[in-house]
């Protein structure tokens, strides 16, 4: 029998075998590779969602951080583990839509090389700045950078703010001087020290900041306003139609088998019902959206056209 198959019919007897009475669990420990280092969004809902699901499945859940490299490396390893549900993948749409548009030469496709099993949850980004800068509202800091072409620098650590300050560029007529950083609180770290204007982060980690007065948080990059931070207003407010929503879901190696994936996506579906992870996505600035494996397949491919059209209008040009 080919390794794969083998592999395969191997981790659909896993899954089988673990949905028997929780009293018999699995202490094969399930990994969870997350692309950004800890303190990101991204991980803050990988380490909520993972203890509930270790919970309904009755196996460890182990979160591993994988960062760097725009996500591919850990993209990679992923592809490369066994397709047998003990190696899962939970990342934001950066490396799963936003690098198609913006990586040449990806060595992988998405849609070809990853298994989608479940979204979990949607936020968006936030621009924020430090609480003593010039500027109070989105308007007033597009005038601010009216002013100064190529001066005012943002921090980013994901192609998704990268490919989100490229848009503002364009469609508000300004140019942010774009600086990359390997994850988000670096970037907090530089704005409050003054090496850095802005940052373009998650809502998790705009919240303390904002909460505690050290910073200003400027709009959101969603369509509408987040209802974690309702005060906080949308860039749409005044780009009318600029809508940039990240998503975090759950996704696999190639080839699992369907049985293993419904199973792993229910258990998706029933922690998100949950007081408790719900709760914890909130602390994080996140609220569920549960996508089933078709849902999510759709949402990759659809996400790639537009992230791909969007480089396009900003002329972005794959790196």
């Amino acid at each position: 029998m080919k390794r794969r198959s083998f592999v395969k019919l191997a981790g659909l007897g896993l899954a089988l075998a673990g949905s028997r009475a929780q009293a018999q669990p699995s202490s094969r420990p399930v990994r969870v590779i997350v692309p950004l280092p800890a303190g990101s969004s991204n991980d803050h809902a990988a380490r909520v969602v993972s203890p509930a699901l270790s919970r309904v499945l009755g196996q460890p859940f182990i979160v591993d951080n994988k960062a760097g490299g725009n996500g591919i490396p850990a993209t990679q390893e992923v592809i490369r583990a066994a397709p047998d549900g003990l190696t899962l993948y939970f990342p934001s749409n950066s490396p799963v839509a936003v690098n198609v548009a913006l990586v040449r030469n990806l060595p992988y496709d998405p849609r070809r090389d990853l298994t989608p099993i479940a979204g979990v949850n949607r936020t968006n980004h936030c621009l924020i700045v430090r609480s003593d800068f010039p500027a109070n509202n989105f308007v007033e800091f597009v005038a601010y950078a009216k002013q100064r072409p190529g001066q005012v620098s943002m921090g980013y650590s994901t192609t998704t703010a990268q490919m989100i300050i490229a848009a503002m560029n364009r469609q508000a007529g300004i140019d942010l001087l774009a600086v990359s950083y390997r994850g988000t609180p670096p970037t907090i770290t530089d704005v409050l020290g003054g090496t850095l204007n802005a940052t373009m982060v998650d809502p998790g980690n705009a919240m303390a900041q904002v909460r505690g007065g050290r910073m200003k948080a400027l709009a959101v990059t969603s369509g509408e306003r987040n209802p974690l931070v309702p005060d906080w207003p949308a860039v749409s407010e005044t780009i009318p139609g600029f809508d940039f929503t990240v998503w975090n879901a759950i996704l696999g190696p190639p080839g699992m088998a369907k049985e293993l994936v419904d199973r792993i996506s229910a258990a998706v579906r029933q922690v998100l019902g949950e007081r408790e992870v719900v709760d914890g996505l909130a602390a994080g600035g996140t609220f569920p959206h549960y996508l089933t494996p078709d849902e999510l397949k759709a949402t990759i491919e659809s996400d790639i056209v537009k992230w791909t059209q969007a480089a396009r209008d900003a002329n972005v040009e794959p790196e």
